[in-house]
């Protein structure tokens, strides 16, 4: 019971962070662009990342397919962490730590609703 409430209020917190960081990057917004600038993309390419995002809260939010958004979203978050490595920039490299550790924590837990 426990680790369902868990795992509930731990869905939540990424559906939540996944929403805001994938709108942020559909709507272009300018700390996105510019992080993304950095790594080479075009503003075309940070909102193609924000939909791959915004898909991936889809995907987790229904039980049938919550590990394969666990798994895209952890994918994108382990391709910004490259680029922040390959970038020499291990500050934001190690930010991205916490978020990817989330993803499969839940994918332990499991889904909340199963």
């Amino acid at each position: 019971m426990i680790t369902k409430i868990i795992s509930g209020i731990l869905v939540l917190v990424i559906l939540f962070m996944g929403v805001k960081q994938g709108l942020a990057m559909v709507q272009g917004k300018p700390e996105m662009i510019n992080m993304f600038r950095a790594f080479g993309f075009d503003k075309i390419g940070v909102m193609v990342m924000g939909i791959v995002l915004l898909v991936s809260v889809v995907l987790i939010s229904w039980s049938q397919t919550f590990v394969y958004g666990n798994f895209l979203m952890a994918a994108t978050i382990l391709f910004i962490l490259c680029f922040q490595l390959h970038l020499g920039n291990i500050k934001g490299a190690a930010m991205e730590i916490p978020f990817l550790l989330l993803n499969m924590v839940a994918i332990y837990l499991k889904h909340p609703l199963k």
